[in-house]
């Protein structure tokens, strides 16, 4: 929460030393993004097809794979928020970088090795007994590398994925003209790299891995994630190094501690947030700096108290004596900016269980169905994800270009429609994704059975899956998009690493939901001589009935989402001005 100088260190060898370096701006970019490029070929490249390696190669079965590539997933996108916390506390952007990426390279060797070592994964097995459920399973030791290989790999993403844009961005000098241009050109090429490389990991490396060879297919991403490792470090000598300026946390627990020990304090005109602001602490010094000065509200007024001036708790520079007893109106505006977004946040764990639903069941749906595209291409299970990313990479333009201006006319708001009503959006959409999953499921499941019973395969091809997977981009490109948008707007200024963890955490929660919801269904679900909707064998079991099942929590969502937009207060206003407003047009 303090507001410190932008500190300009150079580092060489494991030494950080202070330097008056400028920002080199482009000239260290091409060291940033190439890293970026090579790091997500390599992630994904592991990862897409993680849970056909798991089936095919460990012998797990399907929903026990389902469920720990859900916790893989849940943990991998909770780490960043440990990471933030240790790169704004303790390491700085470029040292959790440096250990975040030889983590990942570590973890994709280690996972390369239980492909290309027989000794480390469960002998082969033959297809009779993999479809009577035969094949035997993985060894504890075995599992315990598997298990380290995926270890390293959240270790390396919790570092990666919260400082790697950010520190792109602190290369830039934004008090120029021409550092604020190449800022906006730097975000257009670091998203379009590392949407490239997303589709070359679900194409051609999982191609690889399905077609070719496992060791092979996971051996390229071990060797572009070395790459990565040597572009970034061969740009040391450019980069600019901003040290750690301490935790938001601090600020957080500062304001409520404050809050608490004058909790018996009365507010001076309670009702009146201009007079009440007047007669509270300001740290005139420190909010002459910072980009916005938050007004301060009567919302959660209690932590109003923490700004109440008692004798003694102020210097002669008018500074506080005690932070953890005095803190300033600013302070405690950005702590309510924070509680304001969480019931929103909340609300986009949900929308995201529907999304990763319908991931990982496609590709489970996919191996019992025709993947042909012509006489003799047949599309691995894994690489089905990529028409979800085609179509928000086809969706962003036409919505930027001709949704936009069609719903600014109508609505007079610069963007078309708000940020709320934007998620809003993003959760009816993925509504509609979800019952369209459940009809295509209950297409495929009767062909399936009709052709050979419970363990047929059903003759038609895959591509049956690409409405629910196109509606789910659709989706993903207004609630994701949104999301990212809404949290960077929404958090103060020094906040802003934290609200990209925001984000992950969402997709964390989302990926333990999904394990909660699937073994709760399992044992719900089944009875005496009766399969669960989630069966190993998905022509057994009843995966539409789950699709529904979702597409109905998401209807539940969408109602507290409206009652959250309702009552939302922007960052920045006295009163309540959009948020009344954010669902019209959409219900």
């Amino acid at each position: 929460m303090e507001n410190r100088p932008l500190l300009q260190e150079a580092a060489t060898g494991d030494d950080l030393r202070s330097d008056r370096r400028r920002p080199r701006g482009w000239k260290a970019m091409p060291y940033i993004i190439g890293n970026e490029a090579f790091e997500r070929v390599a992630t994904y490249g592991l990862t897409a097809n993680f849970m056909v390696y798991l089936v095919k190669i460990y012998h797990m079965k399907q929903m026990a794979a389902a469920n720990l590539c859900y916790v893989f997933g849940g943990t991998t996108s909770l780490a960043p928020l440990l990471g933030a916390f240790v790169s704004d506390a303790f390491w700085g952007r470029f040292r959790t970088l440096a250990v975040a990426s030889i983590a990942t390279f570590l973890g994709t060797v280690v996972l390369t090795l239980t492909a290309a070592a027989p000794q480390l994964r469960p002998p082969p097995c033959s297809q009779a007994a993999e479809e009577s459920g035969q094949c035997p399973g993985p060894s504890n030791s075995q599992l315990a590398v598997l298990f380290l290989s995926l270890a390293l790999l959240v270790l390396g993403a919790g570092g990666v994925r919260p400082c790697s844009l950010p520190f792109g961005v602190d290369q830039f000098d934004r008090t120029t003209e021409r550092g604020k241009r190449g800022l906006d050109s730097f975000f257009n090429w670091y998203y379009s790299i590392s949407t490239a490389g997303t589709v070359v990991a679900m194409t051609v490396v999982v191609y690889i891995q399905d077609s070719v060879s496992w060791a092979i297919g996971f051996g390229i991403p071990t060797g572009l994630m070395l790459l990565a490792i040597v572009f970034f470090f061969a740009g040391v000598k450019l980069y600019l190094f901003v040290p750690p300026e301490g935790s938001v946390f601090s600020g957080v627990a500062q304001v409520l501690v404050a809050a608490f020990r004058k909790r018996r304090l009365r507010l001076p005109s309670p009702n009146d947030a201009v007079q009440q602001e007047s007669l509270l602490y300001s740290n005139l010094a420190q909010e002459s700096a910072e980009e916005m000065k938050l007004p301060l509200t009567l919302q959660f007024r209690f932590l109003n108290k923490a700004a109440i001036i008692c004798e003694g708790e102020r210097k002669e520079d008018g500074q506080p004596a005690d932070p953890w007893r005095l803190c300033s109106v600013h302070q405690i505006e950005q702590v309510k900016c924070a509680m304001r977004v969480i019931p929103i946040w909340a609300s986009g764990i949900i929308c995201f269980v529907a999304l990763s639903q319908q991931w990982t069941f496609a590709a489970l749906q996919s191996l019992k169905m025709d993947r042909h595209l012509g006489p003799s291409f047949e599309v691995p299970p894994g690489s089905l994800g990529i028409i979800s990313l085609l179509a928000i990479i086809l969706f962003i333009p036409v919505y930027d270009r001709a949704l936009v201006p069609m719903a600014r006319s109508l609505t007079g708001i610069e963007s078309g429609i708000t940020l709320l009503q934007r998620q809003g959006a993003g959760m009816v959409v993925a509504i509609i994704s979800m019952v369209v999953a459940g009809l295509v499921e209950k297409k495929r499941r009767d062909s399936a059975v009709a052709h050979g019973g419970v363990n047929g395969s059903s003759p038609l091809s895959a591509m049956w899956l690409a409405p629910q997977l196109c509606l789910m981009g659709i989706a993903e490109a207004f609630n994701a998009v949104g999301q990212v948008e809404f949290y960077n707007r929404q958090f103060p200024e020094h906040m802003q690493t934290i609200a990209g963890s925001l984000f992950h955490c969402s997709l964390a929660g989302a990926s333990y939901v999904s394990t909660f919801l699937v073994t709760f269904i399992r044992k719900s679900t089944a009875g005496p001589g009766q399969a669960s909707w989630l069966e190993d064998n998905i022509n057994v079991g009843r995966v539409d009935y789950f699709y529904y099942l979702i597409a109905v929590l998401g209807a539940g969502n969408l109602l507290y989402f409206v009652v959250c937009a309702h009552f939302y207060r922007y960052k920045g206003t006295g009163e309540l001005k959009e948020a009344s407003k954010d669902m019209e047009g959409i219900l």
